[in-house]
């Protein structure tokens, strides 16, 4: 594998994230695919956080083990950092704010004095400018022409002209030509490959999707990691025709949602497990009223407000139980910013065909961390048709009419003579409520069982709709890899260091986690020989549902639940004890 990994670390508030973004725009601006993690605090200021940039052939699909280049603001990252660092490595950081002894680093590791404060002080005594200075420095190191850095330093700057891009663009060329004393780039470093890629993290992708299906309302109340969604909905909301609203909590949220549906628009709205706890009462009334509405449920690690910036799957159940009683749902989990745009397109067209509501299950790790996309891989131009068929002054019109599929005809409110009760009681085929007077006598008591099936039947097309299971990798692999949502990306690439020694593995993935067609699941596990659960959480909440939905237990399983993301040796060390000794 060719590949550079580029650290940073410091406390909240020295500017790591822009830094590393900046690196991530840079190879991605050389054609190089990258995978970029943000590891934060739930803090301003204090508190240690670091932004790895990993460039790589074949495509990464996660942070990877290790890094090549660590550009330290304290001296806490070097301690932290610096023994993850590969040998030919450097670290890079100014000895006037703290020393650095090759000494005291890993053998091979090369100590690369900037004086960034120095570099600063030509230009202001705003002491941040130091970043500017260090990003030059690390962008000749890492082979990233300075004119591509200077792009993509002049465009995050967007609207802003005069001293301060100067400034920026003056410091990293003092930074980059610093380092060019120092000595040569690594070998490692990486050098132009082909056209410009896509660059966005989770959060983007599932907003353009949503855009791109036709979405025209998002009400939405910021919590991490789902936040900014609503950020990137807003910022775009004129040119997109879309209507943007900031609510008072969740529940109204939801609520906004689902009236926004009811009343003939597209409409979403997205939270994390907290928020959507809060949401499950309004997710049953979609249920009964046969609403649709998309809801993206972004995990992080709870319970309560948990680990808030850390990452996690531990809401499976609650997005399977969510809401009172039994009603269908499809929860989709992308893996990959591509594939979250692509799930969120089919999200709105499941919804609004099952008329029904939709989750999309992304995390922490998937929605606010970075990664290259091709162009071919966002389709923008989507079909969007009205499935809203009913003609005017239809006689005798039934809302909730019983179908064979269990979807009935779905009038725009308002139409001339398809006036209809949407309660979030029990009702007939009207509408009419079927609670309080009626309910227990026999003759209602039949009509709420077969409205129960009508609704529920939408479970078979929901399992045809949603993509089935999907078998990667060499079909008579020892072991099988089974993962849902963002920890495929470390199974990807824990699967490619296997390969190169020797132990090829195969990948059963799930982008659909509910409803689950038995008959293909079924038969993709009759393919396998070992089987291994790779999921972040406690209790294996995806191996608890195969088990009971398919009677399949998966043989072995790997669970993370301290709040960071797997690591592909984390995978890869359990996969050879698997298949060397049978694992536990």
């Amino acid at each position: 594998m060719t590949e550079l990994a580029v650290r940073v670390g410091g406390q909240a508030g020295d500017g790591i994230a822009s830094i590393g973004e900046s690196l991530a725009r840079s190879f991605s601006r050389l054609g190089w695919h990258l995978f970029g993690l943000n590891a934060y605090q739930s803090v301003i200021r204090g508190g240690h956080v670091w932004f790895q940039a990993r460039a790589a052939d074949p495509r990464p699909y996660s942070q990877g083990d290790g890094a090549d280049l660590l550009y330290a603001l304290d001296k806490a990252t070097v301690e932290i950092h610096a023994p993850s660092l590969r040998r030919g490595g450097s670290v890079v950081f100014d000895p006037e704010k703290f020393a650095v002894a090759e000494s005291d680093l890993p053998a091979g590791i090369r100590a690369v004095p900037i004086p960034t404060l120095e570099i600063a002080r030509k230009y202001t005594s705003q002491s941040i400018l130091q970043n500017a200075g260090g990003i030059g420095a690390l962008a000749y190191l890492a082979g990233i022409p300075l004119d591509t850095l200077h792009q993509v330093l002049a465009d995050s700057f967007g609207k802003k002209k005069g001293e301060i891009v100067d400034w920026n663009l003056g410091a990293s060329a003092d930074g980059y030509r610093a380092a060019e004393k120092v000595g040569t780039p690594p070998a490692t470093a990486l050098r132009p490959r082909g056209s410009p890629k896509l660059l966005m993290n989770g959060n983007q992708a599932i907003a353009l999707g949503a855009a791109a299906a036709g979405c025209k309302f998002l009400a939405q109340y910021p919590m991490t990691p789902a936040s900014s969604i609503m950020h990137w909905m807003a910022a775009h909301s004129q040119s997109l025709g879309v209507v943007v609203k900031q609510a008072e909590d969740e529940l109204a949220a939801i609520h906004m949602a689902i009236g926004a549906s009811f009343a003939g628009v597209r409409s979403m709205t997205a939270t994390s497990g907290g928020g959507f706890s809060l949401m499950v009462e309004a997710l049953g009334m979609a249920g009964m009223t046969e609403t649709p509405v998309v809801v993206v449920e972004s995990q992080r690690a709870g319970p309560s407000t948990g680990l808030p910036t850390k990452t996690e799957q531990g809401d499976l159940n609650l997005m399977l139980g969510a809401g009172q009683g039994e009603f269908p749902r499809a929860i989709l989990a992308p893996s990959h910013p591509a594939d979250a745009y692509r799930a969120t397109v089919q999200a709105f067209d499941l919804a609004e065909r099952y008329q029904t509501p939709v989750l999309v299950a992304s995390d922490l790790h998937l929605s606010e961390n970075f990664f290259t996309v091709d162009r071919d891989e966002i389709d923008l131009h989507v079909d969007v048709p009205s499935l809203f068929v009913v003609p005017p002054n239809s006689p005798d019109y039934h809302r909730y009419q019983y179908t064979p599929d269990g979807v009935s005809p779905r009038a725009i409110p308002g139409q001339a003579g398809l006036q209809f009760v949407a309660g979030s009681d029990e009702h007939d085929e009207h509408g009419h409520l079927i609670s309080d007077v009626k309910a227990g006598v026999p003759v209602w008591v039949t009509e709420r069982q077969k409205m129960m099936d009508k609704r529920m039947r939408k479970l078979d097309g929901l399992m045809r709709s949603v993509p089935p299971p999907v078998l990667e990798g060499p079909a008579s692999a020892p072991l099988t890899f089974v993962a849902w949502g963002s920890t495929i990306g470390a199974v990807r690439d824990a699967m490619v260091v296997l390969a190169a020694q020797g132990r090829p593995t195969n990948l059963l993935r799930f982008p659909a986690v509910y409803p689950i067609d038995p008959t293909a699941a079924r038969t993709a596990f009759s393919a396998t020989r070992r089987t291994l659960l790779v999921e972040a959480n406690y209790s294996g909440q995806f191996g608890r549902l195969l088990r009971a939905e398919l009677g399949v237990e998966v043989s072995d399983r790997l669970l993370k639940y301290d709040g960071e993301p797997f690591f592909p040796h984390e995978i890869v060390a359990k996969a050879l004890d698997v298949m060397q000794h049978g694992g536990q």
